[in-house]
């Protein structure tokens, strides 16, 4: 059984072929933009030799992986088309990667150009360590690739630097990580699950029998549950956060009519939805300009060449 299936993503960029070329072959730009790339240094080399480079990358704090590659070569086609190869390994036995190979393409079109690649690489560890790559560290490298793709793009296409793009991604990630966890919880834990004798008692303020009252909290629960489901679902649409800003001030207004008292205790709905409504407007100013692997392909859409044989661990060694 085959577990290794070569890593293939695409992006249209809307941008000149030199200046793709440019931010993707030299290694200062291509370190700005590549997630799974902390570093990359070329090494001296003489004429007619392969380009050689080292390259480091952090995967956990105070964890640096650090690797070799060796371009195989740059060279234009007849058709107009770029076409630029590499091999790679690592020594360093914490490094689930031992040896690969991969290419990038660059296709012109009418509007801009193809840019795209495809790789694959030999795991260490024998059978647990297919596993665990097929089913984590693979999809993981994909993603990574795929939204490095969109950064390179909105770089190239928006003028948005890598580091902007960066920061953008993490505040909305923060952002909508704060608005699920707060929809979750008061969804489960003060409704579904404890319904809160104080979520009670406003139903009944509001005009509901017991058995009414604790079926609303019920129902308001699940209707957090759901927004939250959605919210994570879908974080790059904007409605759902300016529906949560929107809702929040009316939300206080009808609790403060059920019952005054509940403004001013401790975590109110006042301190509690003013944190909602901003965490929503930080979701909402950051949701365009920011990269996202969704845009990108991830299967070809016509034939593309094998990545063919991988290289040993280390060249010449025969590992």
């Amino acid at each position: 059984m085959r577990l290794r299936r070569p890593i293939y993503v695409e992006s249209r960029v809307r941008a000149p072929l030199d200046a793709l070329w440019a931010a993707t072959q030299d290694p200062g730009q291509h370190q700005r933009w590549d997630l799974r790339f902390g570093a990359i240094e070329y090494l001296p080399r003489a004429e007619g030799e392969p380009q050689r480079f080292t390259y480091a990358t952090t995967v956990a704090p105070g964890v640096t992986i650090r690797g070799t590659g060796e371009s195989l070569g740059e060279r234009d086609r007849p058709d107009g088309s770029r076409w630029s190869g590499l091999r790679f390994w690592a020594d360093d036995r914490r490094s689930l990667i031992e040896a690969g190979a991969g290419y990038w393409r660059y296709v012109p079109t009418d509007d801009g150009v193809r840019f795209l690649t495809r790789y694959d690489y030999r795991p260490r560890g024998g059978l647990p360590g297919q596993l665990a790559d097929r089913w984590a560290f693979r999809p993981a490298f994909g993603w990574a690739t795929a939204w490095s793709f969109d950064r390179l793009r909105l770089w190239l296409e928006e003028g948005v630097t890598p580091e902007a793009s960066r920061d953008t991604a993490a505040a909305h990630a923060a952002a909508v990580a704060g608005l699920v966890g707060i929809w979750a919880y008061q969804g489960l834990v003060p409704k579904l699950w404890r319904v809160d004798a104080g979520e009670v008692d406003l139903w009944r303020r509001g005009g509901l029998g017991p058995g009414g009252a604790r079926l609303a909290v019920r129902a308001a629960g699940a209707a957090e549950v759901v927004i939250a489901a959605v919210t994570l679902a879908r974080p790059g649409r904007r409605w759902p956060f300016a529906a949560t800003a929107a809702a929040m001030p009316a939300l206080v207004v009808a609790a403060a009519v059920a019952d005054r008292r509940v403004l001013s205790r401790a975590f109110n709905p006042v301190s509690l939805n003013w944190a909602v409504a901003a965490l929503a407007a930080v979701a909402l100013a950051t949701t365009d300009r920011r990269p996202s692997a969704r845009r990108t392909l991830r299967t070809a859409p016509d034939h593309q060449p094998d990545v063919g044989n991988l290289p040993p661990a280390r060249p010449g060694s025969g590992a």
